[in-house]
């Protein structure tokens, strides 16, 4: 089967994000996926079983677990495949990780340059209270 016949499948491409981090055993992987697409557990087997025969998921035995794994070797499979076509998106990408460089660059640029908010300059402070015992006068001797 064409790696591409594997992924195609949503509920086989769920459990392979499902385990995409690390070991699940089968009835986690389970439980997630029949409340998620509504099928029964021996169908969520059915979909292992092609995952495993395809060599996407590794299995091992833990007691009376089976614990499944990515094996990304058929990944790369696919990965190739879309190397044909990597041409359409990837300028698109490029240019969207140069704009957010950009953003970063301006945001560390701006915060660099910002004042510091606790500490206003003496033209925007208030003027200070008189201190006690001295004594204010206004004079109007015009």
């Amino acid at each position: 089967m064409h790696a591409l016949d594997v992924l195609g499948d949503p509920v086989r491409r769920r459990i392979l994000e499902l385990i995409a981090d690390g070991e699940a055993s089968a009835g986690e992987v389970g439980s997630v996926v029949q409340a998620e697409f509504g099928i029964s557990q021996p169908a969520v087997s059915q979909h292992l079983r092609v995952l495993r025969e395809s060599g996407f998921v590794t299995v091992r035995p833990e007691g009376a677990r089976r614990l499944y794994a990515v094996d990304p070797a058929p990944l790369a499979q696919a990965d190739a495949w879309f190397d044909h076509f990597r041409r359409f998106w990837q300028p698109k990408l490029d240019a969207l990780g140069t704009e957010l460089a950009r953003g970063r660059l301006a945001q560390r640029k701006a915060a660099a340059t910002k004042p510091v908010a606790d500490a206003p300059d003496a033209a925007s402070a208030p003027p200070s209270p008189p201190h006690r015992g001295t004594t204010t006068t206004d004079s109007n001797d015009d």
